[in-house]
């Protein structure tokens, strides 16, 4: 590809404002459900007739709430927050769709009252219960806000901050230790809250780990491979339809913003509900192919029976979009849609919208476009890799751009050089230097114009800081690396470390003064619970080398869903004896939380001529020494990160570098 030097005199352009209304309904969306409704155009009005006698559909709906606290396993009002969520969007949709502002009143009350009152949200369960009930709960906001309800701006302005402040922190590490739909019931909100609150940080956040996350809910990771299959398929069909359902959700909300995430990964999300339309409508010839997920707990060896054929409300927003807005066949999901039509309640309790024949039902051929210039958005979803020689960069692209830009900066704030253009989704930068941090940005090209740019990536060329190397350890079953982003080392490991067996992991490290010391932040929620990741300090790369080291590591307890994480001091004296465990000491909140790596946890690892000692921090500032040991003053040094999954499959991990 051909490489391009232009100056281009800003960082990037001015973030793009979010069309509103802009998650699962936009202003275009809603006009057409009026019209359909009015002039009962079937099928959106026989749609309509199934939305309305739903109770939550009634504008004297007597509200269960508020609360202050809210939770999920211990159960503290779901049920409540649930149902008001439900009466709350569909009063907000019944005054889109009839004009009666009585559904509008309702609906202000019931986002006020909650807004107003709840603090938190508990439980084990507490990413479910946020990412559930709140999803209504912030269409329904996002709906009244810009439709002349009648709203008060500074109860809006009241609501963002409950969103923000509330709900989200519940969300932001989206929960990788757990079946994909959990990610997914993170992901959505947190999309939504990013619109409603006009964060493009947070979706930005929301989109990139749909494309690249760690856990079992991203795209690729959920539905696992091009035959449709799904992370879930062997679990039951029940929660197959719902996570595949809330990552189309995300898809609409990105649609409105003018991104195709629809089509990422060749259309994989259409791959997915092909795969699953197709079981559930009784047919056997599906390819299945076993294979481990990412917390390593969850392995099956066929798809699953339980709830086979029991249809969910998801099928006809997919089916409207591919083969009427796109014009791809997707016979399954339509024989879905076709056996649901007029599609009822997305039950059981919050799980979706449902009501998909009201809300998605289009002629062939419309909706292709939303009505917004393109200069109002920006590509999102930004992904670098790394390779020896190039920096690969692959991104969400526009709905109707034809070409893309792409810049590059040594400095996130500027000043940004094009460095070349594309007319697919992906870019090869090979005019970089090891070591060296790179910033980028891409703008789309659509009808002359130019977008805004996208909020910047950044990656180290090579992958890794000057001086740093990676390498695996022992047999580790699957290849690990790591790439660095200028803050974060995100680690792919595989292997075992623990205080039993022979080593093999993932190492990332660079050569150790005979004074100094390394300070980590190791980042929360691994992609798998089993994952042991610290700072080691090692004599050589074979892998009976003598090493010390300060490991975060998931003792085994009765419940495997509970291991007892802990800080461990180790040390090897000497070539081929085994490790010994120096010292060990539990963490705890807010570390830990149910058995989870939950919260963030720093690590220090201090040579000082003969003595190495370990510490922990639970904030980076105030330090528990651990343990010291004795080193040969003689022996050549290295110095790094460890990681090892523990498990069949790899991991990630992400650490902080200070």
């Amino acid at each position: 590809m051909a490489c391009i030097l232009l100056f281009y005199d800003t960082a990037f352009a001015q973030a793009p404002a979010f069309l509103h209304p802009g998650l699962l309904h936009s202003q275009a969306d809603l006009q057409r459900m009026r019209n359909g409704v009015a002039q009962q155009r079937s099928p959106i009005y026989e749609g309509y007739l199934v939305f309305r006698e739903s109770p939550f559909s009634h504008y004297d709906y007597r509200i269960k709430g508020p609360l202050t606290t809210v939770g999920r396993n211990p159960g503290i009002g779901q049920s409540d927050y649930d149902s008001d969520a439900n009466a709350a969007y569909q009063n907000a949709l019944m005054w889109a769709i009839t004009g009666d502002k009585r559904y509008a009143e309702t609906a202000i009350r019931i986002i006020d009252a909650w807004s107003n009152t709840l603090k938190a949200v508990t439980g084990k369960d507490a990413v479910l219960m946020a990412g559930l009930g709140p999803f209504k709960m912030v269409n329904a906001a996002e709906i009244i806000r810009h439709s002349n309800a009648g709203w008060p701006e500074d109860a809006a302005k009241r609501t963002e901050k409950h969103f923000r402040q509330v709900i989200y922190p519940v969300l932001a590490e989206f929960a990788p230790f757990a079946n994909g739909n959990w990610d997914d019931a993170a992901l959505k909100t947190v999309m939504g809250i990013g619109i409603f609150c006009n964060d493009r940080e947070i979706f930005e956040t929301a989109v990139r780990y749909y494309v690249n996350g760690w856990g079992n809910g991203s795209l690729t990771h959920y539905i696992i491979n091009d035959t449709g299959q799904v992370q879930e398929t062997g679990r039951d069909q029940a929660h197959t339809q719902l996570g595949i359902g809330m990552l189309a959700e995300c898809c609409e909300m990105a649609w409105h913003q003018g991104l195709n995430l629809y089509a990422y990964a060749d259309n994989r999300l259409l791959k997915g509900f092909e795969y699953t339309a197709k079981y559930n409508l009784g047919y056997n010839d599906i390819p299945y192919t076993p294979m481990p997920d990412r917390t390593g707990k969850y392995s099956h060896m066929r798809p699953s029976e339980v709830a086979r054929g029991n249809l969910r409300a998801v099928f006809e927003q997919v089916y409207n979009h591919y083969v009427h807005r796109m014009g791809i066949e997707a016979p399954f999901t339509k024989a879905a849609a076709d056996k649901l039509r007029p599609e009822g309640p997305g039950n059981p309790g919050a799980d979706h919208p449902g009501y998909g024949t009201l809300f998605y039902s289009i002629d062939p051929g419309e909706g292709n476009r939303h009505a917004q210039n393109i200069v109002t958005e920006s590509p999102a979803g930004l992904v670098l890799t790394a390779t020896p020689d190039a920096s690969t960069l692959s991104w969400v692209g526009l709905v109707d751009a034809s070409s893309y830009i792409i810049k590059r900066a040594d400095k996130k704030n500027g000043p940004y050089l094009t460095i070349g253009t594309s007319t697919g989704n992906f870019f090869s930068d090979d005019h970089v230097k090891k070591g060296v941090v790179y910033y980028y940005t891409v703008a789309g090209i659509s009808n002359g114009k130019e977008s805004a740019a996208s909020i910047p990536v950044s990656l180290a060329g090579g992958g890794l800081p000057g001086g740093w190397r990676n390498r695996d350890i022992g047999n580790t079953g699957k290849a690990g690396y790591a790439q660095y982003d200028g803050n974060l080392l995100r680690i792919e490991a595989g292997g075992v470390f623990t205080d039993t067996l022979q080593e093999a992991f993932n190492y990332t490290y660079r050569k150790l003064l005979r004074n100094e010391e390394m300070i980590v932040g190791v980042c929360p929620q691994p992609s798998s619970q089993f994952t042991t990741v610290g700072l080691m300090i090692r004599s050589g790369l074979e892998p009976d080398s003598p090493f010390a080291a300060l490991m975060l590591y998931p003792g085994k307890t009765k419940e495997i869903e509970v291991p007892a994480w802990m800080m461990q001091f180790l040390q090897r004296k000497a070539p081929g004896i085994n490790a010994s465990v120096i010292a060990r000491e539990l963490l705890t909140p807010p570390a830990v939380t149910y058995g989870r790596l939950t919260g963030s946890y720093w690590l220090k690892l201090k040579r000082s001529g003969n003595t190495i000692t370990g510490s922990g921090s639970y904030d980076g500032i105030k330090w528990q020494q651990l343990a010291s040991v004795e080193w040969r003053a003689d022996q050549p040094v290295l110095i790094g990160v460890a990681a090892a999954s523990n498990i069949s499959n790899t991991t990630t991990v992400r650490v902080r570098l200070h």
